[in-house]
């Protein structure tokens, strides 16, 4: 079933999830399902919080499904976010990066106006 967001003034059809993932982010992912011994009622939580060096910070955690989340399922993993929270993220892609000078999660996100050296906050 599509769902249709509006977002910051134009109506987005989303029959998937509005983050993306490489490849290496997806199997980092279900290696940790699998490592953490993962609830099986658990999802994997996309989003943004306020805070950080440039006034939001991302969100990715392993949480429980609630009421107003919207679910998408990618590549076996179910992954849920807050309506109010696609403006942010949309277009973004996280990766798994595993470099000498960086090594985690990585955000690149479109709707970003400014970040932080972290690469952990944004601001819109």
């Amino acid at each position: 079933m599509d769902q249709v967001i509006e977002t910051q003034n134009k109506d987005v059809n989303l029959e998937k999830p509005p983050v993306g993932f490489t490849a290496s982010a997806l199997e980092e992912l279900h290696r940790l399902y699998k490592e953490l011994d993962v609830n099986e009622d658990a999802v994997l939580r996309i989003g943004v919080k306020g805070g950080g060096c440039s006034g939001l910070s991302y969100l990715l955690a392993f949480d429980k499904k609630e009421d107003d989340d919207t679910y998408y399922e990618l590549e076996g993993i179910p992954v849920v976010m807050k309506k109010a929270h696609v403006m942010y993220v949309l277009g973004m892609e996280v990766d798994w990066e595993t470099g000498l000078n960086n090594r985690g999660f990585s955000f690149n996100n479109p709707n970003a106006s400014e970040t932080c050296g972290c690469g952990q906050s944004f601001s819109a």
